[in-house]
């Protein structure tokens, strides 16, 4: 496995504080780098850009929450780095193919089971295996 300090870093610093106004130019600077650099280095290891991953990785934050704390969709969003419930909504259906809401429900009715429902992580565009 290849390692990288500059990605290792900007993943450490992202990873961190997930809910930052993140930039591009952001995860460079707090490694050092420049943007293209850690752009085309994270890109060749993780295997998307770093905003593209601060997306993805927000979202099973977001669930994570969704799943474990009573908190409302606008304290979640804050949580996890959207503005907006309707930001956060819009990012977790188009992830999960699942609305928050109705994600919360059907992991509470599947959770005596130890099991996640059927629907999450089913997106390939979040990478995330339910």
């Amino acid at each position: 496995m290849r390692t990288d300090p500059v990605t290792a870093g900007a993943l450490r610093a992202l990873h961190s504080d997930p809910a930052a106004p993140w930039t591009n130019d952001r995860p460079a600077a707090e490694v050092g780098g420049s943007r293209p650099t850690l752009a085309r280095h994270f890109t060749a290891l993780v295997g998307r850009p770093p905003m593209a991953y601060l997306t993805w990785w927000r979202l099973p934050l977001a669930a994570t929450l969704l799943r474990d704390t009573d908190e409302p969709l606008a304290a979640i969003a804050r949580q996890v780095g959207y503005g907006t419930p309707y930001a956060l909504s819009h990012a977790f259906e188009r992830g999960f193919g699942s609305a928050p809401g109705r994600f919360r429900v059907d992991v509470a009715a599947w959770a005596p089971q130890g099991r996640c429902p059927p629907a999450f992580g089913t997106r390939a565009s979040t990478g995330v295996a339910g």
